[in-house]
């Protein structure tokens, strides 16, 4: 009887481990969820955006062993007038000015500080753009006409079976998928629970099966579009997108501070949206692109592919917002006037001409109503003019 209850005793135990192991595993999954459901609610989005680590799933991504790079700080501007009640209006929470890749502003809002990472939802895609440049340039990549299936043989037979890289950097897929992040039920927020509940965005992307055009037949801006470029990318190389992000292109910008991705349960970086860096930081991956791809005497992004991924190349309608290969082109662009765009108010811009590059973060609760991309757009021509 004393052997059985010792054998019943231990049997208990390992039962009461698995119990409250399996009630913390849940527990985490129903925080990161939480989390997810919470994460743009007025009182919790400013820090929220400065804290995904807290919430999410993350992977890091080295800085390496190189010097922080100059930033030389410049005499400081007189911003126009108006720039103020902007920043108010907007919700900004980090303001950057280069001209001649010198700091001529700087300035911290809302609580937040220098050495914030801040989210930069979809600034990450002309990352991941850049970084495929790269990899073109090296062979890794045939051509941008190769269908996404040479190297993704995962999305055989979904929506993505016949689309071209060329489509997907183009966010010209077809493939249907909502974007409405004020809907519950859109396809980009069950994306995001899928990353909160530790799901595989592969699959997520695979499980795609409806189409409303041919490939490239009309532009219509699909997140997802962008993690397909990263499954290609992973595919081709055979490595992570956080390891080649590293090697290829922070550790040769010097950053203050390591960068780091949010990642699905397979510890797979969310490119579209997940990558996580300081303002300054910011700004020193806008001068290497401004400065088609020179940075500290090396060439880090081939020029070539700086100018064919800037340009309008999409097939977006006339008159309206330009699309390259995941970078925007204002309406009404001079040559070399692009930028990176987040929602909620995240912005790299670009002006060549000028030599002008602009970071602005934000939590802009607002960020979709009508005119808001356009007068920030124009607040930061404006801002480039006053230099």
């Amino acid at each position: 009887m004393r052997k059985f209850l010792r054998i019943a005793g231990r049997v208990l135990a390992v039962l009461a481990v698995v119990v409250v192991a399996g009630g913390l595993w849940k527990r985490e999954e129903i925080m990161r969820l939480w989390a997810v459901n919470s994460l743009f609610s007025a009182e919790k989005i400013v820090y929220n955006f400065s804290n995904m680590d807290a919430a999410f799933l993350t992977q890091p991504v080295q800085r390496g062993e190189t010097a922080v790079s100059a930033l030389p700080q410049g005499p400081e501007m007189t911003l126009p007038g108006g720039t103020q009640d902007w920043i108010t209006d907007r919700a900004v929470t980090s303001l950057l000015v280069l001209k001649d890749g010198e700091v001529r502003h700087e300035s911290y809002h809302l609580g937040t500080g220098e050495d914030d990472r801040r989210i930069s939802w979809s600034v990450a895609k002309s990352y991941l753009s850049a970084l495929f440049g790269i990899l073109l340039e090296e062979g890794a990549i045939a051509s941008i006409d190769d269908p996404v299936t040479k190297y993704a043989p995962l999305l055989e037979g979904s929506a993505y079976d016949g689309a071209s890289i060329r489509n997907v950097l183009n966010m010209a897929s077809g493939v249907t998928f909502d974007e409405d992040y004020l809907d519950y039920d859109s396809d980009i927020n069950r994306m995001g629970r899928e990353v909160a509940l530790g799901g595989t965005l592969d699959q997520f992307a695979a499980d795609l099966t409806e189409t409303f055009t041919d490939p490239g037949a009309t532009w219509q801006y699909v997140s997802i579009d962008t993690h397909v470029i990263g499954m290609v990318i992973r595919g081709a190389t055979g490595r992570s997108i956080p390891d080649l992000l590293s090697e290829k292109i922070i550790t040769p910008l010097g950053l203050e501070q390591e960068p780091y991705y949010v990642t699905d349960g397979e510890s797979v970086a969310f490119v579209l949206g997940g990558l996580n860096i300081t303002t300054r930081d910011y700004a020193r991956f806008g001068l290497m692109i401004e400065q088609d791809g020179l940075y500290a005497g090396q060439q880090i992004v081939p020029a070539s592919w700086i100018e064919a991924s800037t340009r309008p190349s999409a097939p977006t309608e006339e008159g309206k917002i330009g699309y390259g290969y995941q970078w925007w082109i204002p309406v009404g662009a001079q040559a070399g006037e692009f930028m990176a765009r987040g929602v909620y108010g995240q912005y790299i811009y670009i002006d060549q001409a000028r030599d002008v590059v602009i970071v602005s973060t934000a939590a802009d609760r607002k960020f979709r109503d009508n005119g808001v991309n356009r007068a920030n757009i124009e607040m930061f021509r404006e801002i480039a003019r006053a230099l």
